[in-house]
């Protein structure tokens, strides 16, 4: 990515980056956009945990027959909040800037937050739909931003993105904890029903944290993200509020259609993304064309990953539901809890990660190789799980250890460290200049496709009756060979990918 700003992305054109004051090592705006990032994430992890669990427990009665339909819905709305992002880094690129996205998003995030409170259905997915349409405004133009304070080749861009990475991590590992433990013990909550709503309220409020960070922190930015001048100031920013409320009903029809037909919509969107990302790199020559389909066929594996590392909050949850053991002398364990495991891993291992990539120097593996590791260690969390399940369940209570489900977590998160900071970095190196943030649209998108497959993945392990030990072991079987031959091939076509990023690292 050029350092020099153009008008398409937003920012006023300069020759090169502001002098921005540095704090530990790295930009201070960058500590900023870390805290924003943070509270963000907080309000999304926090009330994720519960989404599933509070579909069956409203809406189904308890009934673990609505498991199937939970994790479909659970994946159609992950997946669309990931979708979303395609169309929110054009609106940054093309009409309204960074900063103006990052703060109109927050806003309407926070709204669709407190709408989900209200025990309705169609309300509760009516509160999904804004939720979605808001992130798509805030998620992929905070992550652009990262990549807008460093001038090309500054090696400190990976280790941006990783502490980057940490701050979301951060704000994921609290959020669970802490909106667990107050639905537990506020508005007569129990272990057995916690109160939900309180979830939803605590992480309506962690946006609006978010939102004001950014609004008082975003004049250290000296001017990158803004829209250029005479882009048409504030009558955009009401144009581009009121086309977003208008999208809201579109995807409230979209939660409500069957899983598959949002998957063929899913993928007519990143056949045209990849179409316009290719256009864009032709016309750039050569080695941005090149540059383009290299990123694409990453793309292409970050679907893989998706699918099954995103069972964390579908198929894992009523795996911890009903088969773990989570019994400590009378104290049960929350399932919500589990959801905690992955972010403390980053947020313990990313330094070590970030340290070996720097200690290897020149044997530093490519960026293919990275995703094939990341690919590689998500199915040896599948192949622990195919053990536990065939040889490690208590006959008498038809549970699994708690350290099984636990570890895979751990397992899964260093595979996620190997990957996803990697390819945020990756898009602002190899997208075309002009398109940056509709790349890294692009790179949401591809986690959607993946998380949409991973609701209808997990509807399958736990079948129309509810999840039992037989269909969790056949379907993460059928994961871990999936995965472990995806990785295998990845890592074999590596070098011809390296060879199409012409030198990127």
């Amino acid at each position: 990515m050029s350092s020099t700003p153009t008008p398409a992305t937003g920012d006023s054109a300069q020759a090169s980056l502001p002098a921005f004051p540095q704090m530990l090592g790295h930009p201070r705006p960058l500590w900023m956009l870390f805290m924003t990032e943070f509270w963000e994430r907080f309000a999304f992890y926090g009330m994720r945990w519960a989404l599933a669990l509070y579909i069956v427990a409203q809406f189904y009665a308890g009934d673990s027959a609505g498991e199937a339909p939970a994790s479909r819905l659970y994946g159609a709305y992950l997946a669309l909040v990931y979708a979303a992002a395609l169309f929110g880094g054009y609106v940054a690129d093309r009409v309204i800037g960074y900063q103006r996205s990052i703060l109109l998003g927050a806003i309407i995030m926070a709204a669709g937050l407190f709408m989900i409170v209200m025990p309705n259905e169609q309300v509760f997915k009516l509160g999904l739909a804004t939720i979605i349409a808001g992130n798509g405004l805030f998620k992929p133009n905070i992550s652009t931003m990262v990549g807008k304070l460093y001038a090309t080749g500054d090696e400190r861009r990976d280790s941006g993105f990783t502490l980057f990475y940490m701050g979301i991590n951060a704000g994921a590992l609290i959020a669970p904890i802490l909106t667990g433990w107050l639905a537990e013990r506020m508005f007569g909550g129990s272990p057995d029903m916690p109160a939900y709503k309180v979830v939803f309220i605590a992480s309506g409020i962690g946006m609006l944290i978010s939102l004001v960070w950014f609004w008082f922190g975003r004049r250290q930015l000296a001017g990158i993200g803004r829209p250029a001048e005479g882009s048409g100031g504030i009558q955009r920013v009401v144009f581009t509020l009121l086309g977003t409320l208008a999208t809201i009903p579109v995807i409230y029809f979209l939660l409500a259609i069957d899983a598959s037909q949002l998957q063929w919509l899913l993928t007519a969107l990143f056949v045209a993304l990849c179409v316009l990302i290719l256009r864009e790199g032709f016309r750039d020559g050569a080695v941005r064309r090149d540059m383009a389909i290299a990123m694409l066929i990453i793309f292409a594996f970050n679907v893989l990953f998706w699918i099954f590392f995103e069972q964390a909050g579908s198929s894992f949850n009523f795996l911890a539901q009903n088969i773990v053991n989570r019994d400590f002398g009378g104290w049960i364990f929350p399932v919500g809890w589990f959801q905690s495991v992955n972010s403390l891993a980053i947020i313990t291992l990313a330094p070590v990660v970030a340290w070996i990539w720097v200690k290897l120097g020149r044997h530093n593996p490519s960026i293919p190789r990275k995703f094939g590791l990341g690919i590689i260690f998500n199915g040896l969390a599948f192949l622990l799980l195919m053990i536990a399940l065939s040889s490690m369940v208590d006959p008498q209570t038809l549970k699994i250890p708690f350290w099984t489900l636990f570890m895979v977590y751990v397992i899964q998160s260093i595979g996620e460290l190997c990957l996803s900071p990697i390819g945020l970095s990756m898009v602002t190196k190899l997208a075309p200049v002009r398109l940056v943030g509709f790349g890294m649209g692009g790179w949401f998108l591809s986690t959607a496709i993946g998380n949409n497959l991973s609701g209808i993945f997990a509807s399958h392990v736990s079948g129309e009756g509810g999840m039992s030990v037989e269909s969790a072991l056949s379907g993460y079987t059928f994961g871990f060979w999936v995965l472990l031959g995806s990785g295998v091939f990845l890592f074999l076509i590596a070098p011809l990918i390296q060879k199409l990023m012409h030198g990127v690292k």
